[in-house]
């Protein structure tokens, strides 16, 4: 069942019309207002989350790392982009496809949703206090159900390789703390320009890591990820200082829905915070081969000029191509000149709220909530804005 017909189905004995609307509208409304009690707990929820989750399914600990951090705070993002994209199905089916066929790298079976769910209900009702009762439990267990068949149907449905497997064939250093990495994949990965694979190196095994490719696929299949080294990134620091040549990666299935659709009469306007730029340079590469675009508007933001690598690479590829503005946004070096100054939300609100614009957001989690959320308050319809969850870690 896909999430819009269970969202949509009839109640026997009534008219759709006249259900449907309640419905959907209740149980939008019960989820996400139980959400924002218990939201400001995240945390907390998530550990309980996990500690149910491994008492009641032992067997489930072993598919995760030793540290756990980083997999609360990809459960906290998921449930929120649930939570935000509930009431849209045409986008949240389409998600929840993606995450169930990128499960599988982790050896996850069927029955291990019924643990989940029962462990995430759990969760939320012990956080949620006295904004939980009957009506709650079962909306939350209505969309829980929605989620886990359709992870479970997707995941059925796809004859290929839960991973692929890929060599470092160059490692090179773009700045003090970012680099260059190209890999070399047995098999293509299926990936779309703006999309994202999850990686796990050897150097840490089992953290599995989601990066975007910063090129569109290539003739010979070969896939290039920028990585920053961020002070808490198990990861990203052993990518950064340790990857070598030869080293073994695995990628998972491709996830994500950024991209530009040539035939709507919509320009776009980009939004890319430090390496958050991987995705729009693919999807930028991707357009540079076809004559007419829409207009691009890249914002492209660090905190000093040295952020911003790729910077003079993207200006020549403007210059080629009418259709690309970049704009270069320095939020912590304001004696630099030809550039915009502040954050990102800031800079692209200047010139207007954009509401006629698709426009594509990747960077931070933080660089992605500050942004959508001052954007939101200048005027750009929500609708209008597209981002991924996972993109950064």
């Amino acid at each position: 069942m896909t999430a819009n017909a269970a969202l949509h189905s009839e109640r026997p004995g009534g008219s759709a019309d006249r259900e449907r609307p309640t419905d959907v509208n209740d149980t939008v409304r019960l989820i996400r207002d139980s959400w924002a009690v218990v939201e400001p707990q995240a945390e907390d929820v998530s550990r309980f989350f996990y500690s149910m989750l491994f008492s009641l399914a032992p067997a489930t600990r072993e598919l995760f790392p030793v540290n756990m951090e980083v997999q609360r705070s990809r459960l906290l993002r998921a449930l929120v982009h649930v939570v935000q994209m509930v009431d849209r199905p045409d986008e949240l089916t389409p998600f929840l496809q993606q995450l169930g066929r990128d499960h599988r790298k982790f050896g996850v079976v069927a029955e291990h949703y019924e643990a989940v769910g029962t462990a995430l209900l759990a969760a939320i009702k012990k956080y949620a206090g006295d904004a939980w009762n009957d009506a709650v439990e079962r909306a939350w267990g209505e969309a829980y159900a929605v989620m886990a068949t359709t992870m479970t149907d997707a995941a059925s449905k796809d004859d290929g390789p839960a991973w692929y497997n890929g060599e470092v064939v160059q490692h090179e250093r773009l700045s003090w703390d970012v680099a260059m990495v190209r890999i070399r994949p047995e098999h293509p990965v299926p990936y779309q320009p703006g999309q994202y694979v999850s990686v796990e190196v050897p150097q840490r095994p089992r953290l599995w890591r989601y990066l975007s490719p910063a090129n569109p696929p290539s003739d010979d299949g070969t896939m290039e990820f920028h990585v920053r080294a961020v002070p808490t990134g198990w990861v990203s620091r052993a990518i950064v200082g340790h990857a070598q040549l030869g080293d073994q990666w695995r990628m998972g299935s491709p996830m994500g829905r950024l991209g530009v659709d040539r035939d709507s009469e919509r320009d776009v306007v980009m939004l890319a915070g430090g390496t958050g730029l991987a995705p729009m340079r693919s999807i930028i590469q991707d357009l540079a081969q076809y004559g007419n675009n829409p207009e691009v508007h890249l914002f492209y933001g660090g905190r000093t000029r040295d952020d911003l690598y790729e910077l003079r690479n993207l200006r020549q590829v403007a210059m080629s191509n009418p259709w690309l503005k970049v704009i270069p946004v320095l939020e912590n070096d304001p004696s630099a000149q030809g550039a915009e100054h502040g954050t990102l939300a800031e800079a692209v609100t200047r010139y207007g709220a954009w509401q006629d614009h698709d426009v594509l957001v990747s960077g931070s989690p933080e660089m992605i909530r500050n942004t959508v959320s001052g954007m939101m308050v200048a005027g750009t319809p929500l609708e209008r804005i597209h981002y991924d969850p996972f993109t950064l870690d």
